[in-house]
Order: C-alpha cells, then sequence, then structure tokens
C-alpha cells in the first residue's frame, strides 16, 4: 500500500515502506549512491510526515525484507516479545517518539520494553528525531554488562585501547597497550586489530595480552578481532579468548559477504562459554561477544535490498542483540565517504546507531572515526565525542595519538577518553577504576604524573617471557 503526503501543495508518493524509510532518512551520500534518498529536503519532510503516522504493528506486519529468504529478518520476528510489543503495538511513530521523550518514560520502562521494539521501528523513530532528542533520549539507557569486569553503569564511561600495529609486532603491541594503560584506559577491552588474520597471528597476540593482564592484575578482557573461524581455530589450539569478535550486517546476504551465518555465532559463543569454564580466572559474568557493525556495510556488499543505512544499521544491531554481546560498536565513519561523507552525515549517524543500539538493550560504544578522505578533521571527532558523553555511551576507542597506524584511519586517543571523563565526571568500570587507584595511575580518579616503573617493569617482562617461552612463540 503505497503512502502520500503534501507539502506545500505538491503530493508525493511513496510505493511501500522501505521506500518511505529510505526518504525520510536524514542526508547520507550512501543513501543517495543507492539512489534511496529523498529527492529534495521538501520530499524528505513529506517522507517524515508520513512516517509519523505509520502505526508500529505495521512495521511488523510488513518486514522490509522477506523473513522466508532472510534469516535476519526472521530472526527479529521469532525474537519478538509480544507481550513487551503490546503495551506499544498500538502506537505510530510519532507517538512512540512522544513516549520516547516523555519525563514519565525511564530507563527502566525502556530496557523492559526492549525485546518489544524491532528494529525497524528503532530506525523510523529516530528518523524522527533531531540530534538532540538522540541524546537525550539515548542517555536514559544504561545497558550493563559483564565478563571480566562490569560495564555501562551510570557514569562510567569506558575505552577500548587499540594497540594495532602494521606488521602485528608484538613489542609494538605492547607498548601500545601500555601507553594506554598508563591514561587509564582499556577498562572496555584491550583489542587488537590484527594486520594478518592467520591462526599463528591471532594466538600470539592473545597470548601475550593475557599475560600483560595477567602480569599487571588488571580487571580488563582482551581480544584479537579476527575473523570468527580464526579466533576460534586459535581457541582449538589452546589460545584464551576472553571476547569472540565478529563484524556483522543487517541481512543474510551481508553477513555472508562476512563468511559468518547466525549458527557459526551461536556456536561460537557456546565454544568461548566452555572455554571459560575451564579457565582459573575470575569472571563478572558470562558476556562474551563483541560485534561491531557500521552504516554503509550491506550497501558495500551489493545486498542491502533496497533499505536505507540507518534501518540496516538497526537490524544488524537486532543480529547483535541475539547473542547477549558484552560489547558492542559502530565504526561510524570507517567506511568511507561513499557512505557518509562528511562531519555532518558522520555525527547524524553516530548518534543514530547509539540511540538505536541503546533502545534495542546493546551496551553501544562508538568509534569516533573517518577516514583521511572523508570531509572532516579532529575537531570533527572532538563534537561527536562531546555528544556521545553527554549521552551516555558506554565506551569509545583509545588509539595511540587518534591515528590507526595499521587500519590507516583516524579516531580517538588516550588522551580524548581521560580528558571527557575529567569534563563529564565520569569514571572506569569500577574493578579497572580500582585497580588504577591500587596502582598509582589515578588519585582519587584523577591521572597522575609518576612514573611507571611498575608498567614498564612488566612490559619487559612479558615481552622476554614471549620471545622465550614457545608457547608464545
Amino acid at each position: 500500500m503505497p503512502f502520500t503526503h503534501t507539502v506545500r501543495g505538491e503530493r508525493f508518493v511513496f510505493a511501500d515502506l522501505r521506500e518511505l524509510l529510505a526518504r525520510a532518512n536524514e542526508p547520507k551520500s550512501g543513501d543517495a549512491l543507492a539512489g534511496l534518498a529523498a529527492g529534495s529536503e521538501r520530499e524528505r519532510v513529506a517522507a517524515k510526515c508520513a512516517l509519523a503516522d505509520v502505526p508500529l504493528r505495521q512495521l511488523v506486519g510488513e518486514p522490509v525484507v522477506d523473513p522466508d529468504t532472510d534469516d535476519v529478518s526472521r530472526l527479529v520476528l521469532d525474537s519478538l516479545d509480544h507481550k513487551a510489543f503490546a503495551r506499544i503495538r498500538s502506537l505510530t511513530v510519532g507517538e512512540f517518539r512522544e513516549f520516547l521523550l516523555s519525563d514519565a518514560t525511564t530507563g527502566d520502562t525502556l530496557r523492559e520494553l526492549k525485546w518489544g521494539i524491532t528494529p525497524e521501528a528503532a530506525a523510523a523513530v529516530a528518523k524522527l528525531m533531531g540530534n538532540k532528542e538522540l541524546v537525550y533520549a539515548a542517555a536514559k539507557v544504561r545497558n550493563v554488562t559483564r565478563c571480566r569486569n562490569t560495564l555501562g553503569q551510570r557514569g562510567v564511561f569506558g575505552v577500548r585501547v587499540q594497540p594495532n600495529h602494521p606488521t602485528d609486532d608484538l613489542a609494538g603491541i605492547l607498548v601500545s597497550a601500555l601507553d594506554g594503560l598508563a591514561y587509564g584506559c582499556g577498562d572496555a577491552v584491550i583489542g587488537v586489530n590484527p594486520a594478518t588474520d592467520s591462526v599463528e597471528t591471532v594466538g600470539a597476540i592473545l597470548r601475550l595480552l593475557d599475560r600483560l593482564i595477567t602480569e599487571l592484575g588488571a580487571p580488563t578482557q582482551a581480544c584479537c578481532l579476527a575473523h570468527i573461524t580464526t579466533q576460534l581455530a586459535a581457541l582449538e589450539r589452546g589460545a584464551p579468548v576472553d571476547l569472540l569478535f565478529q563484524s556483522v550486517a543487517g541481512t543474510q546476504a551481508a553477513n555472508a559477504s562476512f563468511g559468518v551465518t547466525l549458527a557459526m555465532l551461536k556456536e561460537g559463543r557456546e565454544r568461548v562459554l566452555a572455554s571459560h569454564r575451564a579457565r582459573p580466572v575470575t569472571w563478572a559474568g558470562d558476556q562474551v561477544m563483541y560485534f561491531e557493525t557500521g552504516q554503509g556495510s550491506a550497501l558495500s556488499a551489493e545486498a542491502h535490498h533496497g533499505v536505507d543505512q540507518l534501518t540496516l544499521e538497526a537490524r544488524a544491531q537486532a543480529v547483535a542483540r541475539a547473542f547477549d554481546p558484552f560489547l558492542v560498536n559502530t565504526v561510524v565513519g570507517f567506511i568511507g565517504p561513499e557512505y557518509l561523507a562528511d562531519e555532518r552525515q558522520i555525527t547524524r549517524a553516530g548518534l543514530e546507531d547509539h540511540f538505536v543500539g541503546k533502545l534495542l538493550g546493546l551496551p553501544m560504544g562508538v568509534d569516533v572515526c573517518y577516514t583521511n578522505h572523508a570531509d572532516a578533521d579532529q575537531n570533527s571527532a572532538d563534537n561527536l565525542l562531546l555528544l556521545l558523553a553527554a549521552a551516555g555511551c558506554n565506551y569509545v576507542m583509545g588509539v595511540p595519538c587518534a591515528d590507526d597506524v595499521m587500519l590507516n584511519y583516524q579516531s580517538t586517543s588516550y588522551h580524548d577518553a581521560a580528558t571527557v571523563r575529567d569534563l563529564f565526571g565520569l569514571a572506569p568500570a569500577p574493578e579497572f577504576r580500582d585497580w588504577l587507584e591500587a596502582n598509582g595511575i589515578t588519585r582519587a580518579g584523577k591521572l597522575t604524573s609518576a612514573e611507571r616503573p611498575a608498567l614498564l617493569g612488566t612490559a619487559a617482562k612479558v615481552l622476554a617471557a614471549t620471545n622465550s617461552d614457545e608457547r608464545y612463540a
């Protein structure tokens, strides 16, 4: 059934929900590249007005991708909590927006509803919100998760230490990781993107990070962000896996382009949980998955089925939600300007992705980043970083000098994260905060100017063990 709306005497017709959702989206270069974007601001306004009148039950009843041919659509329908959905099913998208922004709607209310909110509903309501409203609504929700430590509480702002190295040099990774720890970062995860997706490399990195965490007694977790099959092969050979990582997308075909299926994710999670039970580690909880998403991934794989970037991002987050993750983050500007062209689009997408993820119940972080050929700079990143801190973002990236020398893109630095914590009165994960205080890295929550001989001594010890112990060779 088509949707229509008239703006100043001009009548606009939208053929179906997919087209309506796409035309109502804020400007994205990827939607324009796919031929899905509104042709004018007047058409965009007409689409938003028409979308505001769509009942949420219609978004459930008319999937944007056929569930008979797409397992993500089937997952969304099968996982819908009909009792929770009954509380909002009669609302239109516009009324849902008012509900979310109401003072009477609390974070507890939204957590109770999360399995009754479909990704399409979350994406639709985001399209009707301004940036300030995305920040305000997201800030209500705190999604807390537990692995070796606890993340997501109100007042906690986590940081992933991202010590990538262009040749996977273990000494270089170690030094960058220690640099981040000295700035009080690393409570979310010490996570390395390997330059080489080989079982040997991934195993060596995981063993290095595990030894570093063990020697320091640091209450955090490690991850090597290789393909899921490579990580599981390393696990099979005895490598310690705290978090199992995988990039995911919003359609079955897009996930296939990543070489992953829902069944693989389920099996991988079960294998890592089993390995945790056999390790002499005290776990705060059993959330063992780490997912990355990002607007544009399905389009870049030519697997978008005529659906806009934001709606597909929400569906990717629904995939992540099904596996009870410890961490999820959107790499918001990483895919490139063909999908998010400039500061305005990157900022908007970051706030959208964070809001939608929070609404779906996810522990959302954001990689506040851009590629060097995008129309953005570090001031752009600063702006989004501050907005996300106000929105209650679970964590961001900590990259040496904000410049990833392996992935060749720009992100946020260790000192950026430390500044935001200080500015907003935020703290690391509680277990990690206590460790920082006990080791003199912070005092009363403030970074100290003391030398870090213990960290340097640990570096030498870990590196010597890495070079001499054949298990770490």
